[in-house]
């Protein structure tokens, strides 16, 4: 995911963070000038989901021109080496698992 708070922003004629700060401080999200600095430029890591609300409102956009997907950056999955998948009837071949958990109690 891309966090693409500054360009909504922009796109809305707001440059400045402490502009937004004070436009969401408005709306009852009072934000420390770290965090700001944070959201501002790049991408957070932990973002509240009443938080995001309110960036939707002031901004007067959508969940989705504020966090873009970015299929592309996920790995396709890959099989792993030398693993026979069995067909339908064929038989497996045993496999000896060790025994977890407590032991039985003496007879």
């Amino acid at each position: 995911m891309k966090w693409n708070l500054r360009l909504a922003a922009a796109n809305r004629g707001i440059w400045k963070a402490s502009e937004f700060q004070r436009m969401l401080a408005e709306r009852g999200l009072v934000i420390s000038a770290g965090k700001m600095s944070g959201l501002w430029s790049g991408n957070p890591n932990v973002i509240k989901l009443d938080e995001l609300d309110i960036f939707c409102a002031v901004l007067g956009c959508g969940v989705e021109e504020l966090l873009l997907s970015e299929p592309d950056t996920v790995p396709a999955p890959q099989p792993a080496p030398n693993q026979h998948v069995a067909a339908v009837g064929e038989a497996h071949p045993a496999t000896p698992r060790p025994r977890t958990g407590r032991s039985l109690p003496p007879r």
